[in-house]
């Protein structure tokens, strides 16, 4: 599974769309369409800092940067990974 589709699979279970993972366009507007919202931003970030061991500066959370699960995925990839201990 590529990470976008992980990405969407996520939006999908987590917010309740009501449709198959594969269903949303990667360009569908999460923000627009109220699947996102300030809490739901956090969330999402502490997911994504779990799920692909991320550090996620919250200066560099912008709401352009997840208006999309093809806005989240760059943004993703251009997180620095988290320091490993040991």
């Amino acid at each position: 599974m590529s990470r976008i589709d992980a990405i969407k699979h996520h939006l999908v279970e987590e917010y309740q769309l009501g449709v198959r993972p594969a269903e949303p366009a990667d360009d569908y507007d999460l923000l627009h369409n109220g699947v996102i919202d300030s809490l739901a931003l956090l969330t999402l970030v502490s997911r994504l800092e779990s799920e692909y061991a991320l550090a996620i500066d919250a200066m560099d959370v912008l709401p352009d940067s997840f208006r999309t699960a093809a806005s989240i995925d760059p943004f993703v990839a251009s997180a620095v990974p988290t320091a490993k201990v040991g």
